[in-house]
């Protein structure tokens, strides 16, 4: 098992801590524009998803991470419905670098906030009387990692083009 799926949350002195305090809902949205009509057209669905999150230090030691899940689905060209979900968490992470405490907000925090957020997108989905929509598991550990090397690979084309 990876280090970003255990838990690390032993206290002893100056261990290092990552402990989810509250895990909520921040912003919900939920929009049918083509609804009724869209109920009479054939179901052949194209989904385009968007993700993406942030992370505020609210005190010492401290973080309120938000995994944003943004869906559209559109049929035949029309949207059929437009979501957006901003599941948040607060989270005690002690104990790391800076460079370390960013993967841990990118990895650990949205790892246990995902399924949050992806059982009130199903359960929103549902409840505007469409198909259940069940996102496929993300790895977050590889997405982090690949972020992080198209950062550094653009800070060395620009490095390079200003000599």
């Amino acid at each position: 098992m990876n280090e970003e799926n255990q838990n690390i949350a032993p206290e002893d002195g100056g261990n290092k801590i990552a402990r989810p305090q509250k895990i909520y809902l921040k912003d919900v949205s939920f929009e049918s524009p083509q609804s009724p009509a869209i109920f009479t057209q054939g179901w052949k669905p194209s989904l385009d998803v968007e993700i993406d999150s942030q992370a505020q230090q609210i005190a010492d030691d401290t973080y309120d991470v938000v995994l944003k899940i943004t869906g559209t689905v559109t049929v035949e060209g029309n949207t059929a419905f437009l979501i957006e979900i901003h599941q948040a968490g607060i989270f005690v992470l002690k104990g790391f670098e800076p460079d370390r405490l960013k993967r841990v907000q990118n990895v650990f925090c949205l790892n246990t906030l995902y399924p949050y957020a992806s059982a009130a997108l199903s359960d929103l989905v549902t409840k505007g009387g469409f198909p259940s929509l069940i996102l496929p598991p993300m790895n977050f550990a590889a997405i982090h990692d690949q972020r992080l090397q198209q950062k550094q690979a653009g800070s060395g084309e620009a490095a390079n083009t200003q000599h």
